[in-house]
């Protein structure tokens, strides 16, 4: 068996951050007279005080350890648990949402999804908009740490071709986690500083700037209005769609300017992909809708360039009711829900990674028609990719249309019509805010969907955010045994 005592612990320390992170919307209810604080509170108690407990049952002196069978179970455990504790707040608080709707909301949240159960946002208080926005911020931290320091150590789905430079394979997984950990969140709070400030100066109040800052940078999602982004003016749009695109950047890059001032994201081939895929994107969409939808070619390149950008970082934030931009517009976006951002970022989706790498298999296979004997490796950043990576990345990729197959047809079975059910699974698989159709389209809700498909999707949205095979792999016999 197992031995699950190192898991516990670092749940515990999670759970106790979870509680201090509590805090912070307590803290705004204080500042301004509200009685909400207690609520907060009272969670945040509980919180620490189960983290503690979990602390304290493998408390010991010597260097803590763990293997790659407890690193699966670690990086699986701590999603639910901080999301069933994360949904305390919502349960309680004036927003009275069901046990159902409030685990929902949390693993909305913490899987940076930004899909949400709530609606009336412009009436609710101000600690359960700023926590849901926390929420966001925590999960792309949690996410981009574990991006960074575990998915390559445990080979899904090809992500072990990015395993830092500075990393030791002598580490052991505690002591990796602790040193990314605060390079991570370094990084992040000075990204997510400067685009609050930016987004202040755009002429957003302060909460209103810190809210999509940490909305944005997560590629999380979640809004303050029902409105979304629709009333703010273009240059709010255009530093929102820049924290989107840097959220949905390799983080891994970024690390390597900060300590070894070498600037690797220019000749990046996957940066290249990223940026150029959305370029076109955006420039097809915004001549779509100057040519056909007589958007005037400012306001239509705007808008094109904010939605490309916010469904390729699986991000779902909108600024305009897209149902209106006909079918070609609904079916682009379809298509986007599959993408991604870049591997080693805080984004969901299949990742512009694999898309590139099966790109060049296409390619290589349509050489090989003609050159039967000819020998084509596949390359990326002009390293040849070993067969491991090749074959992890095409069981990824079925994994991942099967498993979007399966959520579709057993949300049609809970009663939901087909435009619902596809693109509300490949949205929670690809954990974007929202999927296509009048129910849980741009300006819809998931409020109306019965339980038994809300739970359907917070566990495709865990699924998602775990990269599949990080929770598949649990469900193996032999991974159980000694």
């Amino acid at each position: 068996m197992i031995d699950v005592r190192p898991v516990i612990f670092i749940n515990g320390c999670l759970l106790f951050i979870l509680g201090g992170a509590m805090l912070v919307p307590a803290g705004l209810d204080v500042a301004y007279g509200n009685g909400g604080w207690w609520v907060f509170l009272s969670a945040a108690l509980i919180s620490a005080f189960v983290g503690g407990l979990m602390i304290l049952s493998y408390w010991q002196d010597r260097r803590l350890s763990l293997n790659g069978r407890q690193a699966f179970l670690l990086a699986s455990s701590a999603w639910v648990c901080l999301s069933l504790v994360g949904g305390l707040p919502f349960h309680f608080t004036g927003a009275h949402l069901t046990v159902t709707d409030a685990v929902f909301e949390a693993i909305s949240g913490l899987t940076t999804t930004g899909s949400t159960v709530m609606t009336n946002l412009d009436h609710q208080p101000r600690d359960i908009l700023l926590w849901r926005a926390l929420l966001n911020w925590l999960g792309g931290l949690g996410f981009l740490i574990m991006a960074v320091a575990v998915l390559p150590l445990l080979r899904i789905g090809g992500m072990q071709m990015f395993k830092m430079e500075s990393s030791d394979v002598t580490d052991t997984l505690p002591s990796r986690l602790s040193n990314v950990a605060w390079s991570v969140a370094g990084l992040y709070g000075v990204f997510t500083i400067l685009g609050g400030l930016a987004l202040w100066m755009t002429g957003l109040n302060a909460f209103e700037a810190v809210c999509y800052a940490f909305s944005t940078l997560s590629t999380g999602g979640f809004a303050i209005s029902d409105h979304a982004l629709s009333r703010y003016e273009p240059e709010t749009l255009w530093v929102c769609c820049a924290l989107m695109a840097l959220g949905a950047s390799p983080f891994i890059q970024h690390l390597n300017i900060w300590r070894s001032r070498r600037w690797a994201f220019l000749s990046d081939s996957q940066s290249h992909w990223y940026l150029s895929f959305m370029g076109f994107f955006a420039l097809l969409l915004a001549f779509w809708l100057w040519a056909v939808q007589d958007m005037d070619g400012d306001f239509a390149l705007t808008q094109a360039a904010f939605h490309v950008v916010s469904v390729v970082t699986s991000t779902g934030l909108v600024a305009d009711d897209l149902t209106l931009w006909g079918g070609f517009a609904q079916v682009t976006f379809f298509i986007l829900l599959f993408i991604g951002g870049c591997t080693g970022s805080a984004a969901g989706g299949v990742k512009i990674f694999r898309w590139e790498v099966l790109f060049k298999l296409s390619g290589i296979h349509l050489k090989r028609q003609l050159h039967p004997h000819g020998v084509f490796p596949v390359h990326f950043n002009q390293a040849v990719l070993s067969r491991q990576v090749v074959h992890s990345i095409l069981g990824f990729m079925i994994l991942y249309m099967l498993t979007f197959a399966l959520f579709a047809l057993a949300l049609c079975a809970q009663g939901l019509d087909m435009l619902t059910a596809f693109s509300g699974s490949a949205a929670a698989l690809s954990n974007i805010a929202h999927g296509l159709g009048p129910v849980i389209g741009p300006m819809g809700s998931y409020a109306g969907l019965p339980n038994g498909a809300k739970w359907l999707l917070c566990a495709e949205m865990l699924l998602g955010r775990l990269e599949l095979l990080s929770v598949v792999a649990l469900c193996s016999r032999a991974f159980w045994r000694e």
